[in-house]
Formats: C-alpha cells, structure tokens, sequence
C-alpha cells in the first residue's frame, strides 16, 4: 500500500447465522448502500484498537475479538482499502450514525444493495450463495 491509502476495517459480525450490516445515510459516501460496520483506522491505531472505537461510535456495542484477516479489497474511485475481519461483540447493535441496520442470511445478502467493496467480499467470501 502507499501513502496515499486510508485503511478501512469492516467489522463481519455474525450471530445465529445472520450478519450485521448498516445502510449509510444520507450526505456520506455510498449513502443509501448496505455496508458491513467499521471505519477508518487512524495512524498508529491496531486494526483491533479501530473495531473497538469504531463500532462503539456507530453501534453503541463492545468489541470482544477481532479474528484473522479475512480480505482486503480497494473501494473503487478513492483510497480506501476495505480490510474485512470477523468480529465477535457484546450488546444490542443501534443504528447510531446508519440509518438502519439488520441481520441478514448469507442468501439473503445478494438482494441488498451493497456497497462496491462490500459487495466483491460477499461474492468472493463464500457468503454469497451459489
């Protein structure tokens, strides 16, 4: 990566075989699109450390675990490069800075319409089904 790329985690929280996606709102980039939760990691913060603060901010959750690097994929027309991690939290998810949130079935992920980056990690993943 250059100097140029802004790291982004997006947090893959499943639960009872549902995953936790947001629609960003209005007047933000992507706005309307269903993303998995996260934002950027600031300079000098550990992937674990902007889970934490970032779903905190937007979900009003605790962040138990942070697991294995799963993908990274660029978001197509900026500099961001989406990094998905799955995450185990604590709490009742709220829509703090979303306009919504819901859980979703892997087969139930194709018919959202998804954020560019989200979209290739839902079809490269596995989550997406056949």
């Amino acid at each position: 990566m250059d100097a140029n790329t802004i790291r982004v985690v997006a947090a893959v929280v499943e639960r009872e075989g549902r995953l936790l996606l947001c629609r960003r709102p209005a007047g933000k980039r992507h706005a309307g699109l269903w993303e998995f939760p996260g934002g950027k990691i600031h300079p000098g913060e550990s992937v674990s450390e902007a889970a934490r603060r970032e779903l905190a901010e937007e979900l009003a959750v605790e962040v138990l675990a942070v697991g294995d690097h799963l993908l990274a994929l660029p978001d197509p027309g900026s500099a961001f490069v989406v990094e998905f991690y799955p995450v185990k939290i604590a709490g009742e998810p709220r829509a703090l800075e979303h306009d919504a949130l819901g859980w979703f079935t892997p087969g139930e992920l194709a018919g959202l319409d998804l954020a560019p980056s989200d979209r290739a990690f839902v079809e490269r993943s596995g989550y997406a089904p056949p």
